[in-house]
């Protein structure tokens, strides 16, 4: 078994990356993922890889495009407006079926914001990462650890539905070190055949063409719905998510990422405290683990949902859950990031039947002490 090495969240990504075969990377700096494509500069050419700084992430994108075409493992790194910039070239690789890793280590917004962590991207990922009918599989770490673990992940969910596939992160666990054992690196003559590659046909088969461009009207509704069939297998057979302390739970909170690692401090000062609280970690943004939520409906009074934005996945609770439940929330945005204890104060109000949909106004902004 591998020795544990202590990693930066960004390094441990792109040597994972490496590891899992990708060869390629193209990308945009931009901070907090910096470190991410910093590393791959380096490591790249050792590996007799590419690592190529674009002249924007317009640019990075379709490379990315080209390189997969070839049937290539390659990936990108942005964080949320350099992910917004490559929305129309991920929306052009959805629709030519292409597999790429795609990293978005999250800052706050909108506009510039600021490089403080945020989930503030979790619409762009889950419901519009490009224009027209279309998803990307979206993985979401909560430890070094996993950020590592999931790479490989999303490589071989790529290659198996021939889609895009995306790590979203954020800046804390982008810039945060904590010990990691790190894969094995695997054969590149192991990596699955891409027959549908354009990767020179010798006379030996049918010419190969990628792209998106549909232009009779039922041509285009038969790719969408034959994608959309792949879209149904994604959702019944990838959900991943984490159950911590949900056995006896009266209450849940749901939580992802990096918002997750403060719910589980929150739940265990809760329980202390003699509220009855598990914690739901989604993994799959997209696809929704649904499941979890709806095992959960059965024993729990309530949820509450905690994140780093104003509310985006309470949305997609509240559709699992459907009335049935109170789903309650709590947050912080913007770069202020809640603390146990807050989340500890909304569950004591929940368990003594409030309802609680907020996040804190400032006291600049109210004038209250």
């Amino acid at each position: 078994m591998a020795e544990k090495v202590l990693m930066k969240g960004n390094e441990a990504l792109a040597e994972s990356a490496i590891r899992a075969g990708c060869r390629h990377f193209f990308g945009y700096p931009i901070t907090p993922q910096n470190e991410l494509a910093a590393y791959m500069s380096k490591r790249m050419p050792k590996v007799g890889g590419t690592y190529l700084q674009a002249e924007s992430e317009v640019a990075a994108i379709n490379m990315v495009y080209g390189c997969s075409s070839a049937g290539k493992r390659v990936m990108t790194s942005s964080s949320s407006p350099g992910i917004s910039l490559k929305g129309e070239g991920i929306s052009y690789m959805i629709g030519a079926d292409l597999p790429a890793l795609i990293v978005n280590v999250q800052r706050g917004g909108p506009g510039l914001g600021s490089i403080q962590p945020s989930q503030a991207d979790y619409w762009m990922a889950t419901r519009a990462t490009g224009h027209g009918d279309g998803h990307v599989i979206v993985l979401a770490p909560s430890t070094v650890q996993e950020v590592a673990d999931l790479v490989a992940l999303a490589f071989d969910l790529g290659d198996k539905y021939r889609t895009p596939v995306m790590v979203l992160a954020d800046g804390l666990l982008g810039q945060m070190m904590e010990p990691v054992r790190l894969p094995e690196a695997i054969n590149l003559e192991d990596l699955p055949a891409k027959p549908w590659a354009i990767d020179g046909h010798k006379n030996q088969r049918p010419r190969n063409t990628i792209s998106s461009l549909q232009l009779a009207a039922q041509d285009l509704e038969d790719a969408i719905q034959s994608r959309w069939v792949r879209y149904r297998e994604i959702k019944a057979t990838e959900q991943r998510f984490e159950s911590f302390m949900m056995d006896d739970a009266e209450f849940a909170i749901v939580a992802y990422g990096a918002a997750s690692r403060i719910a589980r401090s929150a739940v265990g000062k809760a329980r202390a405290l003699g509220i009855k609280v598990g914690l739901i970690r989604p993994i799959t943004l997209w696809p929704y683990p649904v499941d979890a939520v709806e095992k959960a409906l059965d024993k729990v009074k309530a949820f509450l949902v905690t994140e780093f934005s104003m509310g985006q996945m309470v949305d997609d609770v509240r559709l699992v859950v459907n009335g049935r439940k109170p789903v309650n929330f709590f947050a912080h945005t913007g770069g202020v990031v809640p603390t146990p204890d807050e989340i500890v104060e909304a569950l004591r109000r929940i368990a003594a039947g409030e309802t609680v949909n907020i996040v804190p106004v400032h006291s600049r902004l109210t004038g209250d002490l």
